[in-house]
């Protein structure tokens, strides 16, 4: 049978994830993976460098994947920041779900300390800019290197927010995943808030929310 010669990067990710969750070890080679999978191995360079590049881009797909599917719908356009930004996490955390045994596998180990870890390095830069892109107000300093300086403030907590959920995902054993629905919405609409200066009652319902979970867990 002649080697498979049509092989994109989408092939590679879908390749790579259904060895690692069938034989539950990464590829030993390049060349191992693939001979198993019946393609040339200089086609796997054309499109990432290491096993590691493509681990990193797995998790950066989830993120491309979920920003098209927003920018394809024409009611997102149409959202303000705190709609837009609840409307990636509910589709994110779908994408996430549909390839949760590979998510798993991937962070299991890591999932106490995602905050520096170079796997998620690609994902982290697309959504920081994602974050940007969405002009969040902020209080109005007039000074433009504070403004700075709470721009970047402020995508880094979108960030550790980001991987909070995540961690709150791999944890969650409810049907469905409803809990962290739940956590998405009350999360975002507490750190919207908390920006606009509004009534304490959603952080208060928020901070219960997730005293309960932390007692049962």
């Amino acid at each position: 049978m002649g080697k498979k010669k049509n092989i994109n990067s989408n092939d590679l990710i879908t390749f790579y994830m259904d060895y690692v969750l069938e034989h539950n070890h990464n590829p030993k080679t390049v060349y191992a993976f693939a001979k198993a999978n019946n393609f040339e191995e200089q086609k796997f360079y054309e499109f990432f460098s290491s096993f590691k590049s493509i681990e990193k881009h797995i998790f950066k797909a989830f993120y491309d994947n979920t920003y098209n599917a927003l920018e394809r719908n024409d009611d997102y356009h149409s959202f303000d920041a705190r709609h837009k930004l609840l409307s990636f996490y509910f589709t994110f955390f779908e994408n996430l779900t549909a390839n949760r045994s590979y998510v798993i596998y991937a962070l299991e180990n890591h999932k106490n300390s995602l905050k520096g870890l170079q796997l998620l390095s690609e994902l982290k830069h697309a959504f920081i800019n994602y974050i940007g892109g969405l002009e969040i107000e902020l209080i109005d300093v007039k000074q433009a290197q504070i403004d700075k300086i709470q721009r970047r403030g402020l995508k880094e907590s979108a960030w550790l927010q980001l991987l909070i959920t995540l961690k709150f995902w791999m944890d969650d054993t409810s049907s469905s995943f409803e809990k962290t629905d739940i956590f998405i919405e009350k999360s975002i609409n507490t750190s919207f808030d908390i920006l606009d200066v509004a009534p304490m009652k959603s952080i208060i319902d928020f901070g219960k929310f997730i005293f309960k979970e932390k007692i049962q867990m």
